[in-house]
C-alpha cells in the first residue's frame, strides 16, 4: 500500500496532475464519468465520477438504497499544495545571459525549504480550438529539472542562521538557465522558452498555447526513512495522502453491499480560502448531492440529515525539538493514529457527537485515535469540515493523519498511521 502510495505521489506534481492520477484509478477500477451539463440517471450500485475544472473530483458509488432513506458516507480531501506559480510574463533575462523566471507564491509554504533543489514544472496549458469558448485544456509535466532556487552563501549574509526574512520578489526567483543571444532570439521568436519547452513536452506549436497555469515543484521523488522505514518523505503529503487514502478506501471497499452512497470528494484551492468554483467554498458539492438524491430539494434535506462527513486534511504531528508549541494534553503523535481535531471556536466542524462517531470507527476498524487541540496561545487554521457546513448542515469530523514539516517543500508522515487512515476510511466505506 505505501508504495503505491509513493508512485501517486510521485505522478501527482499538482492539482491537475492530481487529479489526472485519481482518474486513471477510477477508469481501471469501473468508474465511468459524469458531466455537469448533462442529465443524471443513476442506479443502485452505480460508479461515477465527476471533474470540475480538471483540479477537484467527486467519486461515488450509488447506494443499494436511495440517498433520501440512507444518506451518504462523504470524505473529503483537497488537491492543492503550496508552491510557486509562473507568472504569464515569467523570463526575466539577467546580465551574461542568464534567465530567472518571475514567480508568485500560491498558498503558505515554508519558503526557505524550496532553496537549491532540482526543480521541474507542471501543470496545464489552454490550446487553441473551434469554439472559443472551449480551449483545449492539456496536462503538463517536464518531469526534468529545468530550474533551481539557489541561496545566498552565508559569507554575503553572516547572520542567516540568526534569521532570514525573505523576499518573494526578490530571493525566491528559481534560475532556469544560461542562454546565448542567439538561443534567446530562436525562443522568442517561438513565444518564449516556457511555451516552447511546455509546447515540446506535448507535442503541439507554441503558437497553440492561449494561456496556460504552470507551478514549479521539488523533483526528489517520495521515500522511505527511518531506522525501520517508518516514516515516508515527500512534497504535497497534505493533503493527497488523504486524497489518495480516500481514494484507496473506495476502491477496496467498492463491491461491499452498502445502503448509503459513498462520496469521495477531492476539492481544489483549499490552501487559498476555497472561494473557487472548484473548491469547497462552492455549491459543487451540494449539486452533486442534489442529483444523486434526484433533485427534489425534500429528497436532498433528507438524505443531507442521514449523512456524516468525514473531513480529512493532514494534522500537525507532534514534533520532539519544540514540544513547547504544542497543547500539553491534546497533541498528535507520529505512528499512534488519525488525530481527531477540535477548536473552540469552531475552526473545525468536530463536536462531541462527530467525535465519538470517529471514535467507534477506529475501534471498528481495529485502529489507534488520537485528538489534536491547539496551544491555547496558537491561532490555528481552518479546512475544508466547516466550510462546507456553510453549503449543507452535515454531521461530520475533521481529522488527518498526523505529519512534520507541514507546507514544507519535503513533508514526512508515519506509513503506520497512513495505513490506520485507509483502514478507518474502508471501514466507514463499507457500512
Amino acid at each position: 500500500m505505501i508504495n503505491r502510495l509513493l508512485h501517486w505521489l510521485d505522478q501527482s506534481t499538482c492539482n491537475v496532475l492530481a487529479t489526472v492520477t485519481i482518474e486513471h484509478e477510477l477508469k481501471d477500477a469501473g468508474f465511468t464519468e459524469l458531466h455537469l451539463t448533462d442529465k443524471w440517471e443513476i442506479s443502485p450500485g452505480a460508479r461515477h465520477y465527476v471533474k470540475q475544472n480538471d483540479t477537484s473530483i467527486f467519486a461515488f458509488i450509488a447506494g443499494s438504497a436511495p440517498a433520501s432513506e440512507a444518506g451518504f458516507h462523504i470524505i473529503s480531501s483537497h488537491s492543492d499544495s503550496p508552491c510557486f506559480k509562473l507568472k504569464p510574463a515569467c523570463e526575466i533575462i539577467c546580465e551574461g545571459g542568464l534567465v530567472k523566471l518571475n514567480v508568485e507564491k500560491y498558498g503558505g509554504g515554508i519558503l526557505y525549504t524550496w532553496f537549491d533543489r532540482p526543480l521541474s514544472i507542471s501543470g496545464r496549458v489552454a490550446l487553441r480550438s473551434d469554439d472559443p469558448l472551449r480551449p483545449r485544456m492539456m496536462p503538463v509535466d517536464l518531469r526534468r529539472p529545468v530550474a533551481t532556487i539557489p541561496h545566498l552563501a552565508i559569507h554575503f549574509n553572516r547572520a542567516v542562521n540568526e534569521g532570514n526574512p525573505l523576499s518573494m520578489q526578490t530571493d525566491m526567483l528559481p534560475v532556469l538557465g544560461i542562454f546565448s543571444s542567439e538561443l534567446l532570439d530562436e525562443y522568442n521568436r517561438k513565444g518564449g522558452i516556457i511555451r516552447t519547452l511546455v509546447a515540446e513536452s506535448i507535442g503541439v506549436d507554441p503558437a497553440d498555447i492561449l494561456d496556460y497555469e504552470l507551478c514549479l515543484y521539488p523533483l526528489e521523488p517520495a521515500s522511505l526513512t527511518g531506522n525501520e522505514q517508518e516514516f515516508f518523505q515527500s512534497g504535497r503529503i497534505d493533503d493527497l495522502s488523504m486524497a489518495f487514502a480516500s481514494l484507496q478506501a473506495l476502491l477496496d471497499s467498492a463491491h461491499a453491499d452498502c445502503t448509503a452512497t459513498r462520496v469521495m470528494a477531492v476539492f481544489d484551492n483549499e490552501e487559498t480560502g476555497s472561494g473557487t468554483k472548484q473548491g469547497a467554498g462552492s455549491p459543487i458539492l451540494a449539486d452533486i448531492l442534489a442529483r444523486i438524491a434526484g433533485g427534489e430539494a425534500q429528497d436532498m434535506s433528507r438524505a443531507i440529515a442521514r449523512s456524516f462527513m468525514i473531513s480529512a486534511d493532514d494534522a500537525h504531528a507532534w514534533h520532539p525539538n519544540y514540544s513547547s508549541k504544542y497543547d500539553p494534553t491534546n497533541h498528535a503523535l507520529m505512528g499512534h493514529g488519525p488525530a481527531i481535531k477540535i477548536n473552540a471556536n469552531c475552526k473545525y466542524m468536530t463536536d462531541a457527537d462527530s467525535a465519538a462517531v470517529f471514535r467507534s470507527l477506529c475501534e471498528q476498524a481495529g485502529v489507534p485515535c488520537q485528538y489534536f487541540v491547539n496551544h491555547s496561545d496558537v491561532a490555528g487554521g481552518s479546512t475544508l469540515g466547516n466550510i462546507l457546513t456553510g453549503q449543507m448542515p452535515l454531521r461530520g469530523v475533521d481529522m488527518g493523519a498526523p505529519i512534520w514539516g507541514m507546507h514544507s517543500a519535503r513533508e514526512t508522515a508515519s506509513c503506520a498511521d497512513h495505513i490506520s487512515c485507509v483502514k478507518v476510511f474502508s471501514t466507514f466505506f463499507s457500512i
